[in-house]
């Protein structure tokens, strides 16, 4: 079933949540859960098929403020600035809402429980899910996060000013060569990738969405939801924490501090590793997840 499709007042919120699965339903569910700014589609194919050929059954789905499901557009605007100085005041929603929406769509689907991934801000929300959710969590996979401690995890400052320093761009060509920058700046030096496949994948989010607000409102909701390590050392699920040596976005001392504080967390740091998943790493991280839900069994 690779329909695109709307799950339709979903968890508390009774939002609307777009959705996409692949494999057999009668197989083990795998929840993808994104990062700040992107969407499903940002789940490169070839991925969901390696872990399709595992016997997985995979489900992407949009976040809130993220593609084709619901925007928070009454929200009051958010303000990031002021919340990384302390004022939380403009947070229209948490990382917690997140991780309700997420079990949200799998009571739509009919599903008890899943193995979570999550990649950038998705592994907080897979963190929050299995902290706040833990019968609905088979396994947890954290890849490319931090445990919210602002000691550990930093972007580095050339990175932040190369990433931040512009405003958002307007147009679809401005989207499409800023997403192809991006990956020259975070992407894993190690592992290219085809900068056509990156045109193709921004050019398809921005038809998909384009929304300047919820990217901030997103960033808000992570900042505002604090630090999980206290909670994180009270998970009893088996964990994988994936992290690049090279992640200037998320600095490798985010993953060493998730696999720290999650008991017998299972920690894989990969040389020439960025912020992205490369076509090269596909097959090694579906192997690495296959392993861990094993661990589940």
């Amino acid at each position: 079933m690779n329909t695109e499709r709307i799950a339709k007042n979903v968890g508390p919120a009774r939002i609307d949540i777009a959705w996409q699965s692949h494999g057999d339903p009668a197989h083990p569910t795998v929840l993808l859960v994104m990062g700040l700014a992107n969407q499903l589609v940002h789940w490169p194919i070839g991925f969901l098929e390696a872990l399709v050929a595992r016997g997985l059954h995979v489900v992407r789905f949009d976040n809130r403020d993220a593609g084709r499901s619901t925007h928070m557009v009454d929200a009051p605007p958010p303000d990031l600035p002021a919340a990384l100085k302390g004022d939380l005041s403009s947070a229209s929603y948490t990382l917690s809402d997140m991780a309700a929406d997420a079990i949200g769509l799998l009571d739509a689907l009919g599903i008890d429980a899943a193995h979570v991934v999550g990649a950038s801000m998705g592994g907080a929300i897979a963190q929050t899910i299995a902290i706040e959710h833990p019968s609905r969590v088979r396994s947890l996979a954290s890849m490319m996060f931090t445990t919210g401690d602002p000691s550990v995890g930093q972007v580095h400052p050339e990175t932040a000013k190369a990433l931040f320093g512009a405003g958002l761009p307007q147009t679809r060509d401005a989207y499409v060569a800023a997403a192809v920058r991006r990956y020259e700046i975070v992407g894993s030096p190690a592992f290219p990738v085809d900068p056509a496949a990156i045109a193709e994948m921004a050019a398809l989010a921005f038809e998909r969405d384009h929304d300047e607000l919820s990217i901030a409102r997103q960033a808000v909701a992570t900042v505002a939801s604090g630090d999980r390590t206290e909670r994180l050392r009270a998970l009893r699920v088996p964990t994988l924490v994936v992290h690049g040596l090279a992640d200037t976005l998320c600095d490798p001392s985010g993953g060493r501090a998730t696999a720290a504080a999650i008991p017998g967390a299972e920690l894989v740091m990969i040389e020439g590793m960025g912020h992205n998943l490369p076509p090269g790493l596909w097959e090694r991280i579906a192997d690495h997840l296959v392993a861990n839900i094993g661990r589940a069994s």
